[in-house]
C-alpha cells in the first residue's frame, strides 16, 4: 500500500464518530477553531512538540482539521466539553503506513482521557479500515506520559531515532497477526 492508500482508505471511512464510556470523538468541525488555537498555543501541550506554532500554522490547522478525513475533537461526553484532538494520517516518515497523533488540554491530563480516546481511535483502524496496513505511533523519548499512554493501549515500542533534534520512539502495535500490526523487529 502507498501513502495513497491510506489517505483512501480514510476517505471511505468518514466520517466517522466514535463514543467511549466517558468521551464522544466526532469530526473535527470548524467550530473547533478555538480548541485547535487553544492546543497549538499551549506550551505544556507542545513542550513536546516543538513548542508553540506560528499564526500561520494554526490558520492553516485550523482550515485543514475540518477537511481531513481522521481527525477527531475530542469531547466529553456529559457536557459536549472540548479536551483534545486525535488524528490518524498517512505516515509521512514511510509510505503504506498510518500514524496515530493527539493533543489533549492540561485540564484533561491525569484521567485516562487520552488513554481512552487513542485505544477508541485505534480500535476504529483496525476494525473500519481492516487490511490498511500498520498504525504507528511516534512521540519523544523524554515523553514519559505519552510512552505511558501507547504502552497502557498495547503498543510497544519499535525502533528508536533522531528527528526534530530529539530522540523519538516509534511504537506500533506489536500485533504481527493483525491488519494494523507492526512487527517488533521491523526498522523505521
Amino acid at each position: 500500500m502507498n501513502t495513497l492508500d491510506v489517505d483512501t482508505v480514510l476517505r471511505r471511512a468518514w466520517p466517522a464518530e466514535l463514543r467511549t464510556g466517558r468521551l464522544l470523538l466526532r469530526p473535527v468541525g470548524p467550530a473547533d477553531g478555538h480548541l485547535v488555537r487553544e492546543l497549538l498555543t499551549d506550551g505544556r501541550v507542545r513542550a513536546f512538540l516543538g513548542g508553540p506554532a506560528s499564526p500561520e500554522r494554526i490558520a492553516a490547522r485550523q482550515t485543514a482539521y475540518p477537511k481531513t478525513p481522521g481527525a477527531w475533537a475530542v469531547v466529553r461526553a456529559d457536557d459536549q466539553g472540548p479536551v483534545g484532538l486525535v488524528t490518524i494520517g498517512a505516515d509521512h516518515r514511510r509510505e503504506g503506513r498510518a500514524e496515530v497523533s493527539y493533543q489533549l488540554l492540561p485540564s484533561a491530563w491525569g484521567q485516562g482521557l487520552g488513554r481512552e480516546a487513542v485505544a477508541a481511535a485505534v480500535g476504529w483502524w483496525t476494525g473500519a479500515v481492516p487490511g490498511a496496513g500498520p498504525l504507528v505511533a511516534v512521540t519523544q523519548e523524554a515523553n514519559t506520559a505519552s510512552r505511558r499512554l501507547l504502552e497502557a493501549i498495547g503498543f510497544v515500542l519499535v525502533a528508536e531515532f533522531e528527528e526534530h533534534g530529539a530522540r523519538q520512539c516509534l511504537y506500533g502495535t506489536g500485533r504481527t497477526d493483525s491488519p494494523a500490526g507492526v512487527n517488533p523487529r521491523w526498522e523505521n
